[in-house]
């Protein structure tokens, strides 16, 4: 009996000691959420419209060259007089000549930007007018179509050609002199059946 007492009295105080921590419980502190504000969002909103609104700068500047070559070209590139066409591969160019300073707008681009900074293009374009001495003396504008960069750049050198025969016909004998009135007339050979490419067979193997 004296045992179940003991057993009894011990529970009880291991009760109220238990009881009397569950009286503080642990307290836990969350960071109250900020206000959100509507004027932060109407304060940013007309910045963001604007910068949607916003054309990149080589849209600009294409659009620029577009409004200058029309206004340099009344009537478009059929109503000039100083013109010429000149052909490579699949590549066509149609060139107009006119006093100026040596600019070269190719597609409403400037041709260093078009022909991606190559030198050897951009001297292909330039050579029937450094020929002559003319590279400050006219300004080129160029529609292009067909073809890669570098079948459209000697194409162009071939319609400069032909357009400065427009201006004077003594022009012919420097120009044959450096072979820039001749049309280069290769092209890529089609492929044949049975071979790789146009001679290019596939391995022979004897076993």
């Amino acid at each position: 009996m004296s045992i179940s007492l003991s057993s009894l009295t011990s529970s009880l105080s291991s009760l109220s000691f238990s009881s009397q921590i569950s009286h503080k419980p642990n307290s836990l502190s969350f960071p109250r959420p900020k206000p959100f504000s509507l004027s932060r969002v109407t304060a940013t909103a007309p910045s963001l419209v604007a910068l949607a609104s916003a054309a990149p700068p080589a849209e600009l500047e294409t659009t620029n060259l577009k409004k200058y070559v029309k206004s340099r070209l009344p009537g478009g590139f059929a109503a000039q007089t100083i013109i010429g066409t000149g052909r490579r591969k699949c590549a066509i160019a149609r060139v107009v000549l006119q006093e100026g300073n040596g600019k070269v707008i190719i597609n409403y681009r400037d041709a260093k930007e078009y022909l991606q900074g190559n030198p050897l293009w951009l001297q292909y374009v330039k050579v029937p007018l450094v020929s002559l001495g003319y590279e400050s003396s006219y300004d080129v504008f160029v529609k292009a179509h067909g073809g890669g960069l570098s079948g459209q750049a000697q194409a162009i050198s071939l319609g400069i050609a032909r357009a400065l025969l427009r201006v004077s016909e003594d022009h012919r004998v420097p120009l044959r002199k450096e072979g820039l009135l001749t049309r280069d007339s290769r092209v890529v050979e089609r492929k044949k059946v049975g071979l790789k490419k146009a001679r290019k067979a596939p391995q022979f193997s004897k076993r």
